[in-house]
């Protein structure tokens, strides 16, 4: 049983009625049904304030008001803060466990060293399992689901930081499990933040360089995110823009998103980042590699300044480095491993040089042989130079698979 459960004092504890899950009440946050777990009110996950129900079915999402909530200009103003209203909110939840308060200095340095955690700034103590993270019980039972069995050493470090709502860049591998690191604070972040309202953006944002890692994060959000019926939709360019910009009108709680989509979207006035107070930049190092500072730099200018913002990436060029001291504030420094871009010791790489006519037939031979040693649902990736060449080895690759 987690320490979430046993200790009345943590800031996960389960209040009735509509107090807050952290100390006061605001009287705007979500509730909580049977077992602790948090959830909006309306009927399917629909917004607190039913005012708008009339003309919408009743438990369906609001009309579509596209330009009329002031941001359709089709260019993106810089935003004078100083002049806006913005309806606070709270970034600090953690509670340390009492095992992590009665470690001595030593032992924490030491679990640091023999999971390579390095650390610059004034960061809490990691934590060495998941009853030590102090997560609500609706998270603890989805890790337990999903057969998680210990935090990575990202993880380990990062949710206290996270948690303690501290910005913080997180230099890790691929692999090493940051998406979670980033993805369970943030539930915790949202289901402690008022209600959305009509018209209002995301609380959540996640950048990501690809649609392909967007939609790898939109599957861990929805796992750990259903529970408390959190919302969230995917944003990416390559897809028809209605389902998305549908998903972001009746409103989410976490938008995971491309730059260059969310741009098209911002620039439309389909949504906007006032309500957005947990920023995430992930592969921040690959996003600016691609071409994306200048959208990245634009889409931050919307974003209100006393949000929260985790950068995580693989290596820390200067590029990254200067991102991170023009938009975070005090960041905590957290790096696992080596800083510098190297092939994972986790993976067995085997090269065969061969001429050109070998090539067909030694990957044909390499197939068989793979497809007969793997499990079931194992996966290859096979890269090519040029479309044409894509359609006929995806012919060939086939049939050797199928032999």
């Amino acid at each position: 049983m987690s320490y979430y459960q046993q200790n009345s004092t943590s800031s996960y504890q389960p209040r009735s009625g509509n107090q807050s899950r952290f100390g006061g009440s605001s009287g705007g946050q979500r509730n909580f049904r049977d077992g602790g777990a948090p959830q909006r009110g309306g009927n399917g996950g629909g917004y607190r304030n039913n005012a708008y129900q009339g003309n919408n079915g009743g438990s369906g999402g609001f009309r579509s008001y596209g330009n009329n909530n002031g941001y359709g200009n089709q260019s993106l103003k810089k935003v004078e803060w100083g002049t806006k209203s913005l309806r606070p909110h709270t970034k600090h939840f953690y509670v340390p466990h009492p095992a992590i308060v009665n470690r001595s200095a030593f032992e924490v340095e030491q679990y640091r060293k023999s999971k390579e955690i390095a650390i610059e700034g004034d960061a809490p103590n990691p934590i060495q399992n998941f009853d030590e993270a102090n997560f609500p019980e609706y998270i603890m039972e989805e890790i337990f689901k999903q057969g998680y069995e210990a935090p990575t050493p990202i993880q380990a470090q990062g949710w206290p930081v996270a948690l303690s709502g501290m910005d913080m860049v997180g230099i890790a591998q691929t692999g090493s499990g940051k998406t979670l690191a980033y993805t369970l604070p943030a539930t915790v972040h949202v289901n402690n933040q008022d209600d959305l309202n009509r018209g209002d953006g995301p609380i959540v944002l996640i950048l990501a360089p690809t649609r392909e890692l967007a939609q790898q994060i939109q599957k861990v959000a929805t796992d750990f995110g259903q529970s408390t019926r959190i919302r969230n939709t995917c944003v990416f360019g390559g897809a028809p823009k209605g389902p998305q910009a549908r998903d972001l009108e009746r409103g989410v709680e976490i938008c995971i998103a491309t730059p260059g989509r969310l741009i098209d979207f911002l620039e439309k006035g389909t949504t906007n980042l006032e309500r957005c107070t947990y920023l995430v930049l992930d592969e921040a190092d690959r996003m600016l590699d691609m071409g994306f500072e200048p959208q990245i730099r634009k889409i931050l200018g919307q974003v209100r300044p006393d949000r929260q913002t985790l950068m995580w990436s693989a290596t820390w060029p200067k590029e990254v480095k200067k991102l991170a001291s023009d938009f975070m504030k005090n960041p905590i420094q957290l790096n696992v491993g080596s800083m510098n871009l190297s092939a994972s010791n986790n993976i067995l790489q085997i090269v065969d040089i061969c001429q050109e006519h070998e090539k067909e037939q030694k990957l044909g031979s390499l197939l068989q042989e793979i497809a007969g040693a793997s499990d079931p649902g194992q996966k290859i990736i096979i890269f090519v130079e040029t479309k044409r060449k894509f359609a006929c080895m995806e012919t060939k690759a086939n049939k050797s698979v199928t032999m």
